[in-house]
């Protein structure tokens, strides 16, 4: 798109009115409208549908014209014999960080050279692209809105099969076989050093302290159902950034053909500082559960989901329901049932016990135990309010996360209960805490663990490490950022557990 007052070419066609213009705009493509609005730096990522962008090009348009501006469409050249494509370094390119020029720090029209990898605006002959090419003699450069690939300064779309493998690792894209096939994959791939990867089970680069959003992304990214849908970008058309940030990194994070064989989550965690208003952000550590239980509540809101059961992917996957029974002096009992997308268990204050060495011995302690909360006879007492409550499980979801509160704070320190909880890693079953007669007779209440996120160190220090079950070869992965290693199960049922991810076994009727 180009705007002159001058006819130069017998290529470019000349709009007049308004009858021009909508026909105009008819006939564009959405590539077209969106570079013509890029180059005006008008903003399109929150327009979601065709018509919304054809919206805002004739608003453009009218614009223009009410200033006396003829408004022109040019046919670009395109061709297959680019003489520069050898100059072309994959092993500069890096698509995970924010797509900003380098020069103006604008995000609007953005290109990447693909012979040094630095981002540059524009392509016109006053861009900061344009005078990259010259100064530096580097002329292949990619649109990252579109992955659609220019020759500088000549200016012509370049059209060659070989920069398939560029676009892809830019925007991957995923068939419904596909999505099929990544569950029963159990076959490494090579980045371009030759590092071997498992795909979907790579590291997150920690941009410092964020391993607590890393083991977090690390443990939801697993969950299948919630993977599925956000490798099939048809599922979330929204201009919500976190979501579209987030189903980004899931792309990223499952593809095969990867340059590198781990992810930089920068995209997301710049959205997740915005739309958290900087609570979670780099370079201040936080606690995983407060961020995990922040993020599937503003993904589920922002995907248009409300209180009601199964209105988005979230609630779909996560939310079960318990009920609550308050006995308070003052007050009559009350029962009232409350959603949850996650069971917190609180660990008891167990004392430490030092052996003939005078070393500490952890003392642990089964997870059932800490699921008496729910059997709906126990009783936990609040002695600021007087009241006691009971707890039943009414609904369990298809994914259970649980929350073992080891942390307590006060108005001067933060303390850490070291208690190990000893949790099955198979056939975890919940039925004995769900309410009589709300069981379903076509849901299993039996769990299988498919992540696990610890905490080691001091309270508000240390680190976190997250456990991840790769179901195709049966093996357990832990990740801490960019390390991944296999790890014996055994291990983990030792571990100093903070967050637990269940997966619902499926439902086999009982035999006659």
């Amino acid at each position: 798109i180009r705007m002159d007052n001058k006819r130069k070419q017998e290529d470019i066609e000349e709009v007049e009115d308004d009858t021009d213009e909508l026909a105009f705009v008819d006939e564009m493509s959405i590539k077209e409208m969106q570079e013509m609005l890029s180059e005006r730096e008008v903003r399109y990522d929150d327009a979601v549908e065709k018509s919304e962008l054809k919206s805002r090009v004739l608003e453009v348009l009218r614009n223009d014209r009410r200033q006396g501006l003829t408004i022109k469409r040019r046919r670009e050249e395109k061709r297959k014999d680019c003489p520069y494509l050898d100059t072309i370094d994959r092993k500069v390119l890096d698509f995970d960080f924010e797509k900003l020029c380098s020069v103006t720090l604008k995000n609007i029209n953005v290109y990447a050279c693909l012979v040094c990898g630095k981002y540059f605006q524009g392509r016109g002959k006053s861009s900061p692209c344009y005078a990259h090419s010259l100064e530096n003699d580097h002329h292949v450069f990619m649109n990252l809105s579109d992955t659609r690939v220019y020759c500088l300064p000549d200016g012509y779309e370049v059209i060659d099969p070989s920069l398939a493998d560029i676009k892809h690792n830019l925007d991957p894209h995923y068939s419904p076989d596909d999505i099929k096939k990544l569950e029963l994959n159990t076959r490494q791939s090579l980045a371009l050093d030759s590092t071997a990867y498992m795909p979907g089970y790579v590291g997150l680069n920690n941009l410092k302290h964020t391993d607590f959003i890393n083991v977090a992304i690390q443990a939801l990214i697993h969950v299948t159902p919630l993977r599925n849908f956000f490798l099939n970008e048809a599922n979330y058309k929204t201009s919500n950034v976190l979501v579209n940030r987030f189903g980004e990194l899931i792309r990223h994070v499952h593809d095969s053909r990867r340059f590198k064989a781990h992810v930089d989550p920068h995209e997301l965690l710049q959205a997740i500082t915005t739309a958290s208003n900087k609570r979670f952000q780099i370079g201040s550590l936080s606690d995983p559960m407060e961020f995990t239980q922040w993020f599937l509540n503003d993904v589920h809101r922002n995907l248009g989901g409300t209180k009601s059961a199964n209105s988005s992917i979230i609630s779909q996957v996560f939310q079960g329901q318990v009920e609550i029974t308050t006995e308070s002096p003052s007050n009559p009992t009350t029962t009232v049932r409350v959603p949850f997308f996650n069971l917190a268990l609180d660990v008891p204050p167990t004392p430490l016990f030092q052996d003939e060495e005078e070393k500490n011995i952890i003392p642990q302690v089964p997870i059932f135990d800490l699921l008496a909360k729910f059997d709906g006879v126990t009783e936990i007492y609040n002695a600021s309010t007087r009241e006691r409550k009971k707890f039943r499980i009414l609904k369990l979801p298809a994914y259970l996360i649980i929350h073992i509160k080891r942390f307590t704070k006060n108005n001067w320190f933060k303390e850490k209960n070291p208690t190990i909880v000893t949790s099955p890693l198979k056939n975890f079953d919940l039925g004995a805490y769900m309410k009589p007669g709300t069981a379903p007779t076509n849901e299993s209440t039996r769990y299988d663990m498919i992540a696990n996120i610890v905490h080691e160190g001091e309270p508000g220090k240390g680190s976190y490490r997250a456990h991840i079950f790769h179901k195709a070869s049966e093996q357990w992965f832990e990740m801490q950022d960019l390390s991944v290693q296999p790890i014996m199960p055994q291990l983990i049922a030792l571990s100093e557990s903070y967050i637990q991810i269940y997966k619902r076994q499926p439902f086999v009727p009982e035999q006659p």
